[in-house]
């Protein structure tokens, strides 16, 4: 349902265009930004192991939706600075592999929760000059992610065998982003791009004196679209 609201809001804005661009934010230095991100995951784990670990175990990332927040500021003529920040999502790690551990089931079952804090700082190359309404850019730069209130539900608990504790370290990536920024009238505007990221982190689930561990490499990709006013 959000994403059907933001692509009406486009298109509506799309259709609000006039014939000419506007002139009011072409000395314009900073944009703050308000929308929406889509997260859709590819996640490649390895399998867990550990001790009375059976084989084939592996883990998988439901898809979410969060909303952004960004700073903008122009460094020089087509080059800015970009900073961004989702609300934490509650991400929730399904497991994938056999459907049942004896009689628990796994497969699809929601076993961990964490919550990600996750900013990004990026360089944006805008093509075209301030006249045009709609502008192409480019971002590149990094992504960091730190993990907190990070549980084992009780599905996996049930699966692990008792109180499981959860540690995912952080992680530190590449971000890259392709987008459109539309100019409206009287300094607003939006702004519609899929940005990917390398999310990397090692899982260990401690219950009792087992340790069972996993590298997981997330590899997030969004869709955000945003509404923007220039200052």
């Amino acid at each position: 349902m959000k994403l059907k609201f933001w692509l009406s809001i486009f298109a509506v804005a799309v259709g609000l265009i006039p014939s000419q661009g506007y002139a009011e934010d072409e000395a314009a230095n900073n944009r703050v930004g308000v929308g929406e991100y889509w997260m859709f995951y590819h996640v490649h784990a390895t399998d867990i192991s550990g001790p009375f670990t059976p084989p084939g175990l592996n883990l998988d990332l439901k898809n979410l939706s969060t909303p952004l927040f960004a700073y903008i500021r122009r460094l020089h003529g087509h080059l800015w600075a970009e900073a961004a920040l989702g609300i934490p999502p509650l991400a929730k790690t399904v497991g994938k592999g056999p459907a049942e551990l004896g009689s628990v089931p796994y497969n699809g079952q929601v076993i961990t929760t964490a919550r990600w804090f996750a900013p990004s700082l990026l360089l944006r190359y805008e093509f075209l000059d301030e006249h045009y309404i709609v502008r192409p850019y480019l971002e590149a730069g990094i992504n960091y992610v730190m993990f907190y209130d990070r549980n084992s539900t009780p599905a996996g608990d049930a699966g692990a065998g008792g109180p499981t504790r959860i540690e995912l370290p952080s992680s530190v990536g590449p971000a890259g982003t392709v987008g459109v920024a539309l100019r409206l009238p009287r300094n607003w505007g939006m702004t519609v791009s899929w940005s990917a990221s390398r999310v990397r982190t090692h899982l260990m689930a401690i219950t009792a004196d087992i340790q069972r561990t996993s590298t997981i490499s997330f590899n997030p990709q969004a869709l955000v679209i945003a509404a923007t006013y220039a200052f």
